[in-house]
């Protein structure tokens, strides 16, 4: 028995012993081993490419994968650059010049926190205008785009920068650098170019200051809604602003991921990391962002007003119908749900249309006028059998005496076009309630042919800005 307590105490000591020291050495891991980190390389291109592996170069889609190459015979310094050779707008191999340079291989990327801006030496054989330049695109999750677009050019080599808005997220990094080009506005923007580009790298400059985030184009805006209601914030202007050491200006555009959004009650509506809100209940929550701590301009006041109120569901015989916008129905293609008719239009929405109860709804804010098309890409549309228009419509505003909205269709846009309106007079209308609307098309003067409709304006003038918009489509009876 003795020997038995022995050997059991001794099995007793051991057991502890080895805890002690598995403890121990798990203690010491924790606390004093450093794990891997990313290299902190600053180049991407100096007289060739730096550390992007054999495999970096990755056109978008129907740009030309030739554009880019190593030019030993034009440099800023050193005995290289790159070039880029922007084809014409006609070009069989790709109409445009645009691609990622990305870190060959998975699990791989670069520690960019202790940079603030990436620069590069540019220049091009004649005065352009380039789209786009920028870095942060993998084709993986792309969380920290950040792009600056219209870059001038010209024939003498310039310095450019692109500030990095929050560094502190860049600690694995793939996509060093993009960029998307199309042919010259000259000659009716059909003509290629070549430019270049070199030394380009991250540093961290001292003189890049005065960051300012911005959101919505830096309004405070309120927007009534409903629960179950999604807003995009990327949609509605994420930007940042930046002094630069040659004295200018710099707007970057940021990926939602850099921007930290709150909301002032979570009860009434959430916002996720890439600046997507959803309305959770009646209420009123202010929707705020910040990059790094600074408080971005801007913000969006959601007031909740509860349940959404469904447009009254259609019945008429699916066979008998031209559906451009309807749960009810099987839709025709479109072009545009709101087809920005710039310098004039100000209307926001539209495109994507709004999920609500189920279903999907448009909501048009700061309308003048706005308009969908068939006649780009989808195919415009044969009235000549339809004897009517159907459209819902909501106003979210009080309505004044002189407040209207206007129906418009055109045929053959672009063409010898021929068009014809129908007024609907504010007393027609009601406030956050749906009226359905059934208007002859014989009713729309002028419009003598509509074989070939391609645009549907809503028109008010700005005298009603807020309406939401269901069950469009044409019919006979």
């Amino acid at each position: 028995m003795k020997n038995i307590k022995i050997r059991y105490y001794s099995l007793l000591f051991q057991i502890i012993l080895v805890s002690v020291l598995v403890v121990s050495c798990e203690r010491e891991l924790s606390d004093e081993v450093e794990f891997a980190k990313f290299p902190n390389t600053s180049e991407v291109f100096t007289d060739n490419p730096v550390g992007l592996g054999s495999n970096f170069y990755f056109p978008y889609g129907g740009s030309k994968p030739t554009a880019w190459s190593v030019d030993n015979d034009v440099s800023y310094e050193g005995s290289a650059s790159m070039r880029f050779d922007v084809p014409n707008a006609n070009d069989p191999e790709g109409n445009y010049a645009g691609a990622i340079f990305r870190i060959d291989g998975d699990g791989s990327g670069r520690d960019l926190s202790g940079f603030n801006v990436l620069t590069f030496w540019a220049k091009a054989t004649q005065a352009v205008t380039i789209s786009e330049f920028g870095f942060g695109e993998d084709f993986d999750e792309n969380r920290y785009i950040t792009s600056i677009s219209n870059v001038d050019l010209t024939t003498n080599w310039v310095k450019y920068y692109i500030p990095i808005p929050d560094p502190t997220n860049l600690v694995q990094e793939r996509g060093l650098f993009r960029y998307s080009a199309g042919a010259s506005g000259n000659q009716g923007g059909n003509l290629g170019y070549t430019f270049w580009i070199d030394e380009l790298k991250f540093e961290n400059i001292g003189t890049i200051g005065q960051p300012q985030p911005i959101i919505l184009n830096g309004e405070d805006v309120v927007a009534p809604s409903f629960v179950g209601t999604t807003i995009s914030l990327p949609e509605r202007g994420l930007k940042e602003t930046f002094n630069l050491p040659n004295g200018r200006t710099q707007t970057v555009f940021p990926a939602p991921s850099y921007f930290q959004f709150t909301s002032s009650d979570t009860s009434v509506a959430v916002v996720d990391e890439l600046g997507l809100i959803t309305v959770l209940d009646s209420g009123t929550s202010r929707i705020t962002a910040s990059i790094g701590g600074i408080q971005a301009l801007g913000s969006i006041t959601i007031e909740s007003l509860g349940n959404f109120n469904e447009a009254p569901m259609p019945t008429r015989d699916a066979a008998n119908v031209i559906s451009i916008f309807s749960d009810a129905y099987t839709n025709v293609p479109t072009d545009f749900f709101n087809g920005f008719f710039a310098p004039f239009q100000t209307t926001l929405g539209g495109a994507p249309p709004l999920n609500l109860a189920g279903g999907q709804v448009i909501n048009y804010t700061q309308l003048n006028f706005v308009g969908i098309g068939t006649y780009l890409n989808a195919p415009s549309l044969n009235l000549e059998q339809m004897t009517h228009l159907h459209v819902d419509i909501n106003v979210q505003e009080a309505i004044d005496s002189g407040d209207f909205i206007r129906l418009q269709l055109i045929n053959n846009v672009g063409g010898n076009e021929i068009s014809g309106s129908v007024t609907i007079d504010g007393s027609q209308l009601l406030t956050n309630n749906w009226v359905s609307l059934d208007v002859p098309l014989s009713d729309f003067s002028g419009l003598t042919v509509r074989n070939n409709i391609g645009l549907l304006f809503f028109i008010s003038d700005a005298t009603i800005s807020d309406i939401f918009v269901d069950n469009i489509y044409y019919y006979k009876e």
